[in-house]
């Protein structure tokens, strides 16, 4: 068996142990071999990171609630805030390390439209992730980025895939959520929200329910938000990207 098809052997494996980290090592291994990803490739690779880094996003969020209710300048909360940013500090490395491959490696060997459009989005998320945390310069830097990177993907999207497909779908729910999220720019998330649900409505109405069963997925997921913003019954809430279920449909196309 030749490297390449090791390395992805070794990469399924420690997804199915749910080793992340390592999974990781091999995704990253993988990279730079400097290869054009297959939808299978790519899965891998975006499951692994995103497991590693969901958990300290996770994290970051319990330590920020707990802070905000102990009483500033108490032991608690300060042992709480040197514990949130060593969280942060972890995020960081590997927020900047994936942006570093994706720049160096994914991006300038991606030669279809399916792995622009995802490998730019990854661009965008893992910015977006880095201006949850941030704050002040570090935070508009990282903000900007993100709003770059998912600027082109849609526009290599609108003209490269069609409006019901999953990872078009996936890139409007992840871009309306740092509107939503990042810049609180509220009605703008709910435009591209909207407006991408409605385009993979007609599309899914004309041509039959069957074979869509992924965009349908990402559709529920832009319902939700849409019904969440609708509502006004977001307070306290977080609306809902595609950090898990993205990957599941990438993997059947």
């Amino acid at each position: 068996m030749e490297e390449r098809g090791k390395v992805v052997c070794m990469a399924k494996l420690a997804e199915q142990a749910e080793r992340y980290d390592d999974m990781v090592e091999f995704m990253k291994k993988l990279a730079r071999m400097d290869v054009d990803m297959s939808t299978e490739e790519r899965h891998l690779f975006s499951v692994g990171f995103k497991n590693t880094i969901g958990a300290r996003r996770a994290s970051w969020g319990i330590l920020s609630s707990l802070e905000q209710k102990v009483a500033a300048g108490e032991q608690a909360s300060r042992m709480i805030n040197v514990y949130r940013k060593k969280v942060e500090d972890e995020l960081r490395v590997i927020c900047n390390e994936i942006l570093s491959i994706i720049a160096i490696h994914c991006l300038p060997l991606a030669n279809t439209g399916e792995n622009i459009v995802f490998f730019y989005k990854m661009k965008g998320d893992y910015y977006r992730y880095l201006a949850e945390f941030s704050s002040e310069t570090e935070k508009k830097s990282a903000a900007d980025q993100s709003l770059m990177a998912y600027q082109h993907a849609m526009v290599v999207a609108s003209t490269e895939l069609s409006p019901a497909h999953p990872i078009r779908l996936g890139l409007a729910l992840n871009f309306s959520v740092f509107f939503y999220e990042i810049m609180n720019c509220h009605e703008r998330a709910y435009q591209v929200a909207k407006q991408a649900f409605d385009e993979a409505t007609n599309e899914i109405n004309s041509a039959g329910v069957e074979g869509y069963n992924d965009s349908i997925l990402m559709m529920e997921l832009l319902k939700d938000n849409l019904e969440l913003w609708t509502s006004e019954l977001n307070e306290g809430e977080t609306a809902k990207d595609n950090d898990i279920d993205m990957e599941v449909a990438c993997f059947f196309l």
